[in-house]
């Protein structure tokens, strides 16, 4: 199986109730390696510790949140009007809160399906491996 990897970076708005919305630019990335996953890669500048920051979170939930509001645990997206979607990140930290552009996180999307298909998700050989090794000791 040939690996792939999509990337591609976005504009958005970096909520705060503090400052006024700043300008951010992450990278979404999808591997074919992580056929379940998204990326986003925040830069250096927008992270409380001065390193870059990358959040992983299901591709799914991203599907979901494009439409309706997703999500429970430290990922949350869903729709801000008819043009905009909201992610939020909770963390020990705190919340940081930020707005994109739907087209380009569902141009992203699906971009991601010409990678791997929905529904043909493959975990990998190692985890097949692993899981016929522990069906064997039981």
């Amino acid at each position: 199986m040939r690996l792939t990897t999509l990337e591609q970076t976005v504009r958005a708005r970096l909520i705060t109730s503090d400052h006024p919305e700043l300008l951010v630019r992450p990278t979404l990335r999808y591997s074919s390696a992580e056929p379940f996953a998204v990326h986003i890669d925040f830069p250096a500048h927008v992270s409380a510790d001065g390193e870059g920051v990358t959040w992983i979170f299901g591709r799914a939930l991203l599907e979901e949140g494009l439409g309706t509001p997703a999500g429970e645990g430290d990922v949350r997206i869903r729709p801000y009007g008819w043009a905009r979607t909201v992610v939020e990140f909770h963390s020990p930290l705190g919340l940081a809160v930020i707005r994109f552009g739907t087209a380009a996180l569902r141009r992203f999307l699906l971009r991601s399906y010409d990678v791997v298909e929905p529904g043909t998700e493959d975990l990998g050989p190692e985890l097949d491996h692993g899981l016929a090794a522990l069906l064997d000791e039981v």
